[in-house]
């Protein structure tokens, strides 16, 4: 029986699902793209989006939250019934679990409009990259932001170092490459460079998996890095 760690599995994975996932999701009922386009105009107002246009609408939103001149668009009762039967968000997001960066609100969208994976330090952990692939392939989601946040606690806690309770532990390897990286650069706010610097080594992450690389290649993803301040409310992109 091959052991593949949590790492390696991210970076074979991407072959296992690009095979296996493929087959069993274009192969059953839960995906029929064209059946589903003609029938759901959500689906069928973004299958033709670009990921440039998708990273536009994205910024855009979070533009309207800075100025404080959000639409809140698609949070009515009826986008409610709309997206009950399918969905087709134009985005994904691999944010931090931070109470303070909910996605939707920060990038003013709605139901349906994002496919977001939330997790302490904004890490491309197997799991993670799983999600986001099933986002993309097969929901066709056309950007994939990595989104890191101002004084983020967990990458913070890999600086300070020591013993952690529980499983927070095990937060900690996924953000030290990040952490080393800021070392070696000069500055003084150590702690905004590795968050930073954190945000696009889980870019580079992502750009490993074989499914997400496909789509890339195809021009039908785009994976960028950014950076969320607390303070101002602002996404600035890394990459």
């Amino acid at each position: 029986m091959i052991n593949l760690s949590r790492r390696n599995a991210i970076k074979y994975g991407g072959g296992f699902l690009g095979t296996g996932l493929a087959a069993t999701v274009l192969g059953s009922n839960l995906v029929k793209p064209e059946p589903v386009a003609a029938q759901n105009p959500i689906i069928a107002q973004n299958k033709d989006i670009t990921p440039d246009q998708a990273l536009r609408k994205l910024m855009e939103g979070n533009k309207r939250f800075v100025e404080q001149k959000r639409q809140t668009p698609n949070q009515t009762r009826e986008r409610l019934v709309e997206v009950s039967e399918s969905q087709a968000p134009f985005a994904s997001i691999l944010g931090c679990a931070d109470s303070r960066v909910p996605a939707e609100i920060v990038f003013d969208q709605g139901l349906g409009d994002l496919f977001v994976c939330r997790i302490a330090g904004n890490i491309a952990i197997a799991e993670e990259v799983g999600s986001l692939e099933f986002g993309s392939m097969v929901l066709g989601s056309k950007v994939l932001m990595v989104l890191g946040h101002s004084r983020c606690g967990a990458v913070e806690a890999t600086i300070k170092g020591g013993r952690f309770p529980g499983q927070i532990g095990t937060l900690i390897d996924d953000i030290q490459v990040g952490v080393e990286r800021a070392q070696q650069q000069s500055g003084t706010n150590k702690l905004e460079m590795a968050i930073q610097a954190n945000v696009i080594h889980q870019v580079e992450l992502l750009n490993q998996s074989v499914v997400l690389g496909d789509l890339i290649d195809k021009n039908q993803l785009k994976i960028v890095g950014g950076y969320y301040d607390l303070e101002t409310g602002e996404v600035t992109l890394l990459t």
